[in-house]
């Protein structure tokens, strides 16, 4: 029995003198500081989580991380997860199964933030049964905040790789010189400005943007079939990320969740190259000079010219199209989407018994169609 359980009226034979126990003038001991400290630690206990493994004490940190995949801000998900913490404490809980704490988890989120964010969490644990990969491909003209969601979303779904079509491109810059293949030494929205003898009713705009996807999707289709033969989740994002335009895996070799994101309102469009301006890293990358962001500034009607071209595309396709007002809420919405893709995929049960193939080899055969390769487009 502790210390701070003795009564005071029935003190134990053992215990030292009062003034024994007190330190110089009166000062306290570390025997009084156990004596008052005693009764909180006692109060203190650590669940942990059995899996058949040593267990491991629960985690408000790693319970955070794990209900933010329901498309919840990291500070509301901490709060679930502190809540958690307590029913747990409330219960008298010692220890409790991975399983048990998933159900706990959704209840908690049932009852504080509603149905629709308990209902993800439980699809998205489920889909880290499957065998698949998953594939998130997130296109949208320059300026949507592409990059800053897909970085958001790789961290609260725990997905390690993001691939920017930006840095596909540079990579073939260094392959294909201008004079080899002009169209990928200049920005997505400027291309028209180097295609000649165009017909009046074409927008060169718009022309200049489809001959720099044509290239940049070579390398984005062989990057995604590489992490679907390694069975790597991948988030790729870019502004060649078009509908149609990308070769993709059969849906039973991989989970594929495509989407654009676009910003309707022009003003707030504005606003982004404006705060990234402000960042003196942005606007020197790639080696870029400090006035490139008034360059789309400058730009701005042929950027979302882009822009209402790639959602007409995707409408035209059936991808999601979200549009973006707050980080908050187009990451909860991107997430939603991510969700919902990993509950279509087919079961293992019914997953056809068909190898991946592996581009490596694809590209020794050149008498493989594109459908061998694919099979459908993105």
């Amino acid at each position: 029995m502790g210390r701070s359980a003795i009564s005071l009226n029935s003190p134990r034979s053992d215990s030292p003198p009062a003034d024994q126990r007190k330190g110089h003038r009166g000062n306290p001991t570390v025997m009084d500081i156990q004596e008052r400290t005693a009764e909180p630690a006692a109060r203190t206990r650590h669940v942990t989580i059995r899996d058949g493994k040593a267990g491991l004490p629960y985690s408000k940190g790693l319970m955070a991380t794990s209900v933010m995949a329901a498309g919840l801000p990291p500070y509301r998900a901490f709060q679930v997860a502190e809540t958690i913490e307590q029913r747990l404490h409330a219960d008298a809980r010692s220890d409790i199964s991975t399983a048990e704490l998933r159900d706990l988890a959704a209840n908690v989120l049932q009852d504080e933030v509603g149905p629709r964010y308990a209902d993800n969490y439980r699809r998205w644990q489920r889909a880290q049964d499957r065998a698949a990969p998953l594939i998130v491909l997130i296109g949208g003209t320059t300026g949507v905040g592409k990059s800053t969601v897909a970085t958001t979303v790789a961290s609260r779904l725990g997905i390690v790789r993001i691939v920017s079509t930006d840095a596909i491109r540079e990579v073939m810059r260094g392959i294909f010189t201008r004079e080899m293949m002009p169209s990928l030494h200049s920005s997505s929205f400027e291309v028209g400005r180097l295609l000649p003898d165009l017909p009046g009713d074409v927008d060169p705009v718009i022309a200049g943007f489809r001959q720099q996807v044509q290239a940049v999707s070579v390398g984005v289709s062989q990057v995604i079939r590489r992490a679907v033969v390694e069975g790597t989740d991948v988030i790729v994002e870019g502004a060649h990320m078009v509908p149609g335009a990308v070769t993709l895996p059969y849906s039973e070799e991989a989970v594929i969740s495509p989407m654009v994101i676009t910003v309707d309102d022009e003003q707030i469009h504005r606003s982004h190259f404006v705060a990234r301006a402000q960042d003196a890293r942005s606007t020197e990358r790639l080696g870029e000079p400090r006035q490139s962001t008034n360059r789309y500034l400058e730009r701005l009607a042929a950027i979302r010219t882009v822009q209402d071209y790639v959602r007409a595309l995707a409408r035209e396709h059936g991808v999601p199209v979200v549009a973006s007002y707050s980080l908050d809420a187009t990451v909860a919405r991107v997430m939603e989407l991510i969700v919902s893709a990993t509950t279509d995929f087919p079961s293992p049960d019914r997953t056809p018994d068909r190898k991946v193939s592996d581009p490596d080899r694809n590209a020794s055969d050149p008498d493989r169609n594109a459908s061998d390769r694919g099979g459908r487009r993105a």
